[in-house]
């Protein structure tokens, strides 16, 4: 997914503030109010990302956040910089198929894991 806004359906990197959290996960909805993001903690990222390719029964997964506004420090979209790799990247060279066609969205595909 390749976009240089920050639009619904956009891979990004939320930064949080009280508590200190960071998220990654696909841009729902942005607005004065706040966040709805489908993501994970990024310290589960990594997991999840083996459970998705070990195709293992799943303990971990995306959920739908809503994040008050007056919490979010930073919003980053997920893009490769120079030689480091971006977490949608790391996703389909790990298990083979992108995030959108995984999640089923659009532009994405069937929405499986290869065998």
């Amino acid at each position: 997914m390749s976009s240089s806004r920050l639009d619904a359906l956009a891979p990004v990197l939320v930064h949080l503030a009280n508590p200190t959290e960071k998220y990654w996960g696909i841009l729902e909805r942005l607005d004065g109010t706040g966040v709805i993001l489908r993501g994970i903690q990024l310290s589960s990222f990594d997991d999840w990302v083996t459970q998705v390719a070990q195709q293992r029964s799943p303990s971990l997964g995306l959920s739908n956040v809503f994040v008050p506004m007056l919490r979010v420090e930073r919003i980053f979209l997920d893009e490769q910089i120079g030689e480091v790799e971006s977490y949608c990247q790391r996703f389909e060279r790990r298990v083979g198929v992108s995030v959108e066609s995984y999640l089923g969205l659009p532009g994405g595909g069937e929405g499986e894991v290869p065998s």
